[in-house]
C-alpha cells in the first residue's frame, strides 16, 4: 500500500443516514512485532487499553492479512486470530484485541452503523456470539478496502454512498467466504455444486431430491442436511425456487403459453404450476406477464 497506516475517520449528516447505512472511519494499520497497540494516534472514543478493552457506538469489521493474535469480548472468549480472520465488533459489545508482539500483524478496519445493518443483525447473519469469521486471504476483498481509503481520502460528493457500498461488500464477503470454508471437504463442495447443476440442468424431468442424491452418491438424509447448510434452502424447496425463478424468466422473455412454461419447468399441469405461482408470488402467471410487459 505504500504506507504503514492510514486511519480516515468521517462525519455524515441525516440524509447520509437515510441511505441506509453510513462509514464512520476505515484504515489500515501495520503493526511491527514488539510494537506498542494500539498506537497513540487515534481519536479519543477509539483509543484504548487491551488490558481494560472498549465499547463502540458502531459496528466495524477488521481483516487480518498478516500475522496473528487474539480476540475475545463479552460472548466470546478469548480467541486465536490468524491472518485471513476477521471479526466483526458490535455497538456497546465490550472487546479487546491484540496483535502477538513476536509477530505483530496487518490490519484492516471499516466502522459504520445504519438500518441496513441492523437489519442484517436481527435477520439473524451476523451475531455477537459468532464475531469471528474465516474468511482466507482474498485479494479482491484487500482490494475493497483499498478502494474504501481511497474514496474516504478524497471525499468526492456522494462519497459516504460510495463507502457504504463498499462496506455491504465488506459483510457480503464476510458472510460468503466464511460459509463458503467452513466446507472443508473439497468432496462435499463439490457434490453440492453438481446438486445444483443437476436440479437446474433437468427441471422438465420432474427431478426430485432423492434422484438428485443418488447421482452424486450421498445418503438422502446427509445430502438433505449437507444441502441445507450449504444453500439455505431444503433440496425440494431449491428446486421449487429454481422452477419459479425460470417460469418467471419465461413469462417476461417469451410469448411461450401457460402449458409450455408449465411443461418446461417441471409442472405435470397448467393449474398447478398457476396456483404455486400466485402462492408465492401473490399474482397469477398472467397477470405477471402483463405487469412486466407495460
Amino acid at each position: 500500500m505504500g504506507y504503514s497506516q492510514t486511519l480516515q475517520y468521517l462525519i455524515d449528516n441525516e440524509q447520509d443516514a437515510c441511505w441506509g447505512l453510513t462509514v464512520n472511519g476505515v484504515g489500515f494499520q501495520h503493526i511491527d512485532s514488539g510494537e506498542i497497540y494500539p498506537p497513540k494516534n487515534h481519536p479519543q472514543e477509539y483509543s484504548f487499553l487491551t488490558d481494560r478493552g472498549r465499547r463502540l457506538n458502531e459496528y466495524q469489521f477488521i481483516y487480518i492479512t498478516a500475522g496473528r493474535g487474539v480476540f475475545r469480548s463479552e460472548h466470546c472468549d478469548q480467541t486465536e486470530i490468524k491472518e485471513g480472520d476477521m471479526f466483526l465488533l458490535f455497538p456497546h459489545e465490550w472487546h479487546s484485541y491484540q496483535p502477538d508482539p513476536e509477530t505483530g500483524w496487518n490490519e484492516y478496519w471499516i466502522g459504520f452503523r445504519g438500518q441496513n445493518i441492523d437489519g442484517r443483525i436481527s435477520n439473524g447473519f451476523f451475531s455477537p456470539r459468532e464475531p469471528i469469521f474465516h474468511v482466507g486471504l482474498h485479494d479482491e476483498l484487500v482490494q475493497v478496502f483499498r478502494n474504501a481509503i481511497t474514496i474516504a481520502k478524497e471525499q468526492h460528493v456522494g462519497f459516504q454512498q460510495m463507502l457504504a457500498g463498499t462496506a455491504n461488500m465488506v459483510q457480503g464477503y464476510a458472510y460468503a467466504f466464511n460459509r463458503h470454508n467452513k466446507f472443508a471437504d473439497r468432496e462435499i463442495i463439490d457434490q453440492m455444486r453438481k446438486a445444483k447443476v443437476i436440479m437446474m440442468e433437468r427441471l422438465a424431468d420432474d427431478i426430485t431430491p432423492i434422484m438428485v442424491a443418488e447421482e452424486i452418491n450421498m445418503g438422502y438424509s446427509r445430502f438433505r442436511q449437507v444441502f441445507r447448510k450449504f444453500t439455505g434452502y431444503a433440496p425440494l424447496q431449491y428446486i421449487q425456487e429454481i422452477r419459479l425463478t425460470k417460469g418467471k424468466q419465461l413469462l417476461a422473455n417469451t410469448n411461450l403459453s401457460l402449458a409450455d412454461i408449465a411443461y418446461q419447468v417441471g409442472y405435470e399441469s397448467v393449474d398447478y404450476f398457476s396456483t404455486t405461482f400466485r402462492k408465492k408470488n401473490g399474482i397469477t402467471p398472467t397477470a405477471y406477464r402483463k405487469s412486466v410487459r407495460r
